[in-house]
C-alpha cells in the first residue's frame, strides 16, 4: 500500500488590501518524488497544468487583491473537486479528485495498480486539499469582516481544443457562476459584456464551464460573497504544447480585458 507525504507547503498566499481574493488552484507543478516514480513519462511533465497564470495576473498586487496559489500538481489532488470526488458534470467525462488519467485520456500511472487507494487519497486530501480550502474560507471571512462583502475569482486556463471535454474550439473567456447561483446576475452580465467587447476573443457565461467546486461552494451572494470562475484558452497567452512557453506579445492582447473584469468585480463589491 502506497503512502503519501510531501515536504512542500500546500499553497503560497499574499494578502491584499481590497475585497478580492484570486484563487489559482491548478497552477501547481510539484509532484513528490516517490509519487513521480509511479507516473508515466508524459505525466511527469504535468501537461494539464494551468501554466503561467501568476504571470498573466501580475497586476493582482497593483489592484490590491489577495492571491492564493496552489503548489502541487492537480495530478496529486485536484483542488477544484469536492472532497468526496463527486462529479461536477454528471454524465460528462471528467477527471477525478486524485486523477488517474490525463486530459487526453491517457493513464497517469505506468502501472494501473499504482493508482491511489482510498487511504492514500485521504492522506493527500488532508495534506493539500483541506489546508487550501481552509485558507480560502479564512481569507473570505476576513475580507467580509473588513469590507462587508467579498469577491472570489477562481482563475483557470485550458487547451482550446480538448475533444474529451468539449466539441470544437472552446471560447477564449469562459465565465462560470454556477448558473447564476454564485454571483449577482448584474455583476455576471457586466463581466460577460466586457468579454463580448474584447475584439478577437470569444466569451460565454455558464457554457461548458460553469465553475468548479470552489466557485459553487464559496459563492454565496446573499451572504456577501460573489464567486466567479474564468476558464481561459491557453492559446490566448501561451503555447498550448511543450514547452508550454508564456508568450508575452500574445498575452498582452488579452490581459487588459481580464484586468477590466477584475476592476468591475471590485467596483461592484466595493459599492456594496
Amino acid at each position: 500500500m502506497a503512502t503519501f507525504s510531501t515536504t512542500e507547503p500546500p499553497f503560497r498566499f499574499r494578502q491584499g488590501t481590497r475585497p478580492l481574493l484570486i484563487s489559482m488552484p491548478h497552477v501547481g507543478t510539484h509532484v513528490p518524488p516517490a509519487l513521480a516514480e509511479r507516473l508515466t513519462g508524459e505525466a511527469r511533465q504535468v501537461p494539464d497544468t494551468d501554466w503561467h497564470l501568476e504571470q498573466l495576473y501580475d497586476f493582482a498586487d497593483e489592484l490590491g487583491a489577495s492571491v492564493l496559489v496552489a503548489t502541487h500538481s492537480r495530478y496529486v489532488i485536484d483542488l477544484n473537486r469536492p472532497p468526496d470526488g463527486a462529479s461536477l458534470y454528471p454524465g460528462q467525462s471528467v477527471t477525478g479528485l486524485c486523477p488517474v488519467d490525463t486530459f487526453d485520456d491517457t493513464p497517469l500511472y505506468a502501472d494501473p495498480k499504482d493508482g491511489p487507494d482510498e487511504a492514500e487519497i485521504a492522506q493527500r486530501r488532508e495534506a493539500i486539499w483541506r489546508p487550501y480550502h481552509a485558507k480560502l474560507a479564512e481569507e473570505l471571512a476576513r475580507l467580509r469582516a473588513a469590507h462587508g462583502m467579498a469577491a472570489l475569482w477562481d482563475a483557470h486556463s485550458i487547451r482550446s481544443v480538448l475533444p474529451r471535454f468539449f466539441e470544437g474550439r472552446l471560447p477564449d473567456l469562459n465565465l462560470g457562476t454556477a448558473d447564476g447561483a454564485s454571483c449577482d446576475p448584474q455583476l455576471a452580465a457586466r463581466l460577460l459584456a466586457i468579454g463580448k467587447e474584447a475584439t478577437g476573443y470569444g466569451a460565454v457565461l455558464n457554457g461548458r464551464f460553469k465553475g468548479g467546486h470552489i466557485t459553487r461552494h464559496f459563492g454565496n451572494p446573499a451572504g456577501g460573497v460573489h464567486a466567479v470562475q474564468l476558464e481561459m484558452t491557453q492559446c490566448s497567452y501561451m503555447q498550448e504544447a511543450l514547452p508550454f512557453d508564456y508568450l508575452p506579445a500574445v498575452a498582452a492582447g488579452v490581459k487588459p480585458h481580464v484586468r477590466r473584469m477584475l476592476e468591475a468585480v471590485l467596483a461592484f463589491v466595493e459599492k456594496g
